[in-house]
């Protein structure tokens, strides 16, 4: 049971990353793999921030905004100096290692008898598990809120139909690139969100985490796909949740089989990106 709400409760602070991505991904149709140096960005930003004694929820803050610049650099080098969206992304990831270990001065920085949301929740007398599923709804609930009300204004119209259609877009005196770098920003900085949350969780920030962060997400997008289908743009959301949560037990169950090495897990979800990916192409062949 306890392995089923570690599951569950992680899952969700992942969505919140997987969310991030598919903003780039699904409503602006970019592959940004800024991700990869955003995510350990906000965790390296929050665990700085906690070791030296601010608070663990303006310390989550800071961290989202350093994954909003992030994603700023991104989208100014794909939109005014016309440099590929991937290999945008690649030189600010490349970029972010060096800035990452500035940050942090090392390799790996230890939360551990440091005060979080997590030991917050858990000095009222919650459970780790508890504590961290209470913190991934709390965020949850407000990040798909205000992303619903955001993509319902007339910028979040404008964001969807920069897209959508670039060209249709700026005929109608859309400012397209403005519109990509604020995309860029509200994905990055939720990816460092999600990031500062799961150091919180781990109980230390990893200069690596970042590594196959865009597969994790990408799996849950397409597992959310799955599920839910031809719905609007909030339920969209939640089905990206549910993705994760999917993917974060079946990741969990992989991890807990004895003849399975822990080394491998990576592998595992690359295979079942592949799977995912290819589902389509597979079901022409067998039909």
């Amino acid at each position: 049971m306890d392995l089923i709400l570690s599951g569950f409760s992680q899952g969700l602070l992942w969505s919140l990353m997987a969310i991030g991505v598919y903003i780039t991904f699904r409503i602006l149709h970019i592959a940004d793999l800024t991700v990869e140096g955003s995510y350990p960005l906000g965790a390296a930003v929050a665990a700085m921030a906690l070791v030296n004694g601010v608070n663990p929820l303006i310390a989550t803050l800071m961290a989202t905004v350093a994954g909003a610049l992030a994603g700023m650099i991104s989208g100014i080098l794909h939109t005014k100096l016309k440099i590929q969206a991937l290999l945008a992304g690649i030189v600010t990831l490349t970029a972010l290692y060096s800035i990452n270990l500035k940050i942090m001065g090392k390799a790996n920085i230890s939360l551990l008898k440091k005060t979080t949301l997590v030991t917050m929740l858990q000095d009222w007398g919650l459970s780790k598990e508890i504590s961290v599923l209470v913190i991934g709804l709390v965020f949850l609930i407000v990040v798909i809120l205000v992303l619903t009300v955001f993509f319902k204004t007339q910028v979040g119209l404008a964001l969807r139909a920069s897209g959508d259609n670039n060209s249709m877009a700026e005929a109608n005196g859309i400012n397209v690139d403005f519109m990509k770098i604020l995309g860029y920003m509200i994905s990055n900085s939720l990816v460092a969100l999600s990031g500062a949350l799961l150091a919180q969780n781990n109980g230390y920030a990893d200069l690596n985490s970042g590594v196959g962060t865009i597969v994790i997400a990408l799996a849950s997008i397409m597992i959310g796909e799955a599920i839910l289908r031809n719905v609007s743009l909030p339920i969209r959301f939640t089905s990206v949740v549910f993705g994760s949560v999917v993917y974060r037990m079946i990741i969990l169950s992989i991890l807990t089989t004895p003849v399975i090495d822990a080394d491998l897990v990576r592998l595992f979800s690359a295979i079942l990106l592949a799977l995912i990916l290819s589902l389509p192409e597979l079901k022409k062949k067998f039909n």
